[in-house]
């Protein structure tokens, strides 16, 4: 590939510069040489190497507005603010109508959290600049910082028609319809976008992600269609086109997508289970199982690696196999309550009752505290005979549902099973109060206590009233 004059030109005022600072060979460089030099360095984060050209710069252009303005960027960059305000001020009173300088305050008010300020400044640079993309772009930033959605939006719109190839700009644009849950109207802008720039692969990805949000899935597969013709290892717009694919069953062609990104790059534990899921949904049980196992061995911390073999062999009701995987899932992170609750009905399907019933106390212990894990625990605790530690899980539980049917009849059950008569009652009757005719739970889980005229004559004085 050719390279342009002007990059030519950089390229060996670089080589000329780093010459010089081997050789301790003072050079002469114009003023805009040293510009591109300083600010190279800066963008690749040596700091230290633009010091110094900018100190060699302004003892051979002590004069240069430019360079004192990137001189006020580094300072900037420092954080030494006031030495920066200081210099622009100076160069403020030689050229009121250099753009860089608003701009440059801009920046200062920013670092001081001062964004309507900088916003102010940004304007009156949009009197005297070229470049109102660059402008546009920076006020779009501080109404982001502000949290303003809709003037940001709009300011980056606005950079987008100076130039519609600044890729950031179209990203922040679509962040802000998606905050502002604007979906439809940009997709709206986007397909006005792409009629100007149709070859913006960004955009077509962008689009399809929308129209996926939305569930027009066929649009999205068509839209990120579009970016992987114009970028043939536009590894994201694959990997989505093959989450829409899974979305409309079309399982083949989500694996033929997915297997494309592996091509593209290192195996992904994501792709490998999403492939897992379409073999299993294709009834392919082996290859399943095969993805399943190459997943967890990409990312033995991926925890819905384990449990998508873990729950695989559920499925098949092959129990030992389960519960073999969840407990190397155990070995490797036993502080997962997804892990710890599969654990548990694992056990449960397998009658080991007093294991089942340490897995939901591990879950809840770390952090499940899901209506059913605290039934599945307090049932089992019931069937152990444990009607103590029972009620106090149902009180504990009833923290976090004050106002839940099951577990108030469950404490009306347990109640009555320790002949305290008084809190069973007062539990029964808000089980009632909050559903009626759920009472049968007590004839499935309290057959003991169903039997008692007392309780069923309760139930029905409560219909009465």
């Amino acid at each position: 590939m050719q390279l342009s004059n002007e990059e030519e030109d950089y390229n060996l005022s670089l080589s000329k510069f780093e010459s010089m600072l081997k050789t301790n060979k003072v050079l002469f460089f114009d003023s805009e040489e040293f510009e591109e030099i300083i600010l190279h360095y800066l963008d690749m984060g040596k700091s230290a190497l633009a010091k110094k050209a900018l100190k060699l710069a302004l003892e051979q252009h002590p004069r240069s507005s430019g360079l004192k303005l990137v001189q006020v960027e580094m300072l900037i960059y420092d954080d030494k603010l006031e030495m920066a305000e200081k210099l622009l001020n100076e160069l403020y009173a030689i050229e009121p109508t250099n753009e860089e300088i608003y701009i440059q305050k801009a920046n200062i008010c920013s670092k001081r959290d001062q964004h309507e300020k900088a916003v102010e400044m940004l304007k009156i640079a949009l009197k005297y600049t070229d470049d109102y993309a660059d402008v546009y772009n920076l006020m779009g930033m501080e109404y982001l910082f502000m949290d303003n959605l809709e003037l940001a939006k709009d300011s980056f719109i606005k950079c987008l028609e100076e130039d519609f190839e600044d890729q950031s700009a179209l990203y922040n644009v679509v962040y802000c319809f998606e905050f502002l849950d604007q979906n439809q109207e940009a997709i709206a802008y986007l397909n006005k976008y792409i009629n100007k720039n149709p070859y913006s692969e960004i955009a077509w990805h962008q689009l399809g992600r929308l129209f996926y949000g939305v569930k027009e899935y066929e649009s999205a597969i068509h839209a990120f269609e579009y970016a992987t013709l114009i970028d043939e290892e536009f590894l994201g717009a694959f990997m989505e086109k093959a989450k829409a694919l899974e979305r409309l069953k079309k399982y083949e062609e989500a694996i033929e997508s997915y297997n494309r990104t592996l091509e593209l790059d290192d195996a992904t534990s994501y792709a490998l289970l999403r492939i897992g899921k379409c073999y299993e949904r294709l009834g392919n049980k082996v290859l399943a199982l095969k993805y399943y196992n190459k997943t967890v061995h990409e990312d033995p911390l991926l925890d819905k690696g384990w449990i998508a073999i873990t729950d695989f062999y559920v499925r098949q009701k092959n129990f030992q196999k389960a519960l073999f995987f969840v407990n190397k899932a155990l070995a490797i992170d036993n502080q997962n309550k997804l892990y710890w609750k599969r654990f548990a009905a694992i056990n449960k399907q397998m009658n080991f009752f007093e294991e089942a019933e340490f897995g939901y106390r591990k879950a809840v212990e770390f952090g499940d505290y899901q209506l059913d894990t605290w039934l599945f625990w307090v049932d089992i605790l019931q069937f152990l005979g444990e009607f103590e530690s029972a009620i106090q899980t149902l009180l504990q539980a009833s923290e976090y549902f004050p106002e839940e049917n099951e577990v108030e009849y469950r404490l009306a059950g347990l109640y009555f099973m320790l002949s305290d008569n008084i809190k069973a009652k007062f539990h029964l009757s808000n089980a009632l109060r909050l559903n009626y005719d759920n009472y049968i739970l007590l004839e499935d889980l309290f057959p003991v206590v169903w039997e008692k005229k007392m309780v069923r004559n309760y139930i029905d004085k409560h219909k009465k009233q």
